[in-house]
């Protein structure tokens, strides 16, 4: 029998940093989690949180419906990261980390999760619909590891050189490298305050940067071939069939980044890349440079959600399908600019 219990639906106000804090000191017995098909932002809050949790000796457990992705294994404390198991386990608190809605943390995930006190949900995506007992939101910030890193700071919580590394690859991957319009000179601060915990950065921006698998490259390859323009040039798009990327050998992490060269494009607004799912359903992944073309309301009347300038969905139905419709919302979100 499943003991799942469902946290409170709505929390109209942000908590404060001190709030939170306290509920981590006065509990035992946490699961911190994240979304689906993970991101820098996602594993690096999610294993610095644990890793503090941790320095506080409480009873600490990762959970990741996709676990540790290979090409984040070498950050530190990445053994914590482990795929959630097949009975629910209760816990004292739940931790929610950069997802914007419950689901996105994932069935197995959400299967996983028995009783439980308090849930926290701390975020950067304004479509977060607020779940949660204890809630921060803040969609001023680029990243949820740059909220983590304030908290840590501001709450006098451990603070390492181990959880510094995290929290640097999630703001900078965020960020995309200290290059997006969400980043403020509050970023950049943090980011002298993590390098003066002792990371090596040019050596962590290698292993985040400079070291894709060649299969990611074939990928590339072959996705570029296939570029797509519409509104004359304004929309880019490529998709990924499955039976392209079994062909490839590509693994879903590899896919990570690449709708930034199509981003990259002059003359381009909106970047889309479709990629065929097993289950029959399609991800889409946007990126806009123009906050007029606000890929996150293109991405809610598909079910999905995010920011302005970078959201996702996943669609049921065929790929073509997705395309026809997807594109046609990006083009009419384009062509008045």
């Amino acid at each position: 029998m499943n003991t799942t219990v469902e946290p409170p639906q709505v929390s109209l106000t942000n908590s404060t940093f001190a709030e939170i804090a306290a509920v981590l000191r006065a509990h035992e017995s946490f699961v911190v989690l994240s979304h689906v098909r993970p991101d820098g932002d996602a594993l690096g809050s999610q294993i610095a949180m644990g890793l503090a949790l941790q320095q506080l000796g409480k009873k600490v457990k990762v959970w990741n419906e996709e676990g540790l992705l290979e090409k984040f294994s070498f950050l530190p404390g990445g053994e914590l990261v482990t795929l959630p198991p097949n009975e629910p386990e209760d816990f004292d608190v739940v931790v929610a980390l950069d997802t914007a809605t419950r689901q996105r943390l994932g069935d197995n995930v959400l299967a996983a999760v028995g009783e439980a006190k308090v849930w926290i949900n701390i975020d950067h995506h304004p479509s977060n619909p607020r779940y949660g007992d204890l809630v921060h939101i803040d969609s001023i910030a680029p990243a949820t590891g740059q909220i983590l890193f304030e908290f840590l700071q501001s709450q006098d919580l451990p603070l390492d050189e181990a959880i510094a590394e995290n929290l640097f690859a999630a703001i900078s991957t965020d960020t995309g490298s200290f290059q997006y319009p969400n980043t403020t000179d509050r970023t950049f601060e943090i980011a002298a305050d993590i390098l003066r915990c002792g990371i090596k950065v040019g050596e962590l921006s290698q292993r985040l940067y400079e070291s894709y698998p060649r299969r990611r490259i074939e990928l590339l390859r072959v996705l570029l071939d296939h570029m797509r323009f519409d509104a004359d040039g304004k929309v880019a798009s490529f998709s990924l069939p499955l039976a392209m990327a079994n062909e490839l050998g590509v693994i879903p992490e590899d896919n990570e980044g690449l709708i930034d060269h199509l981003r990259a494009i002059q003359g381009v607004i909106i970047a889309i890349f479709f990629e065929e799912l097993e289950d029959g359903k399609v991800r889409v992944s946007m990126r806009s440079k123009d906050e007029r073309a606000d890929v996150c309301e293109i991405c809610k009347s598909f079910k999905g959600g995010g920011h302005k300038l970078a959201a996702g969905a996943r669609m049921t139905g065929s790929l073509d399908d997705a395309v026809r419709r997807v594109i046609a919302a990006a083009v009419e979100a384009v062509n008045p600019l």
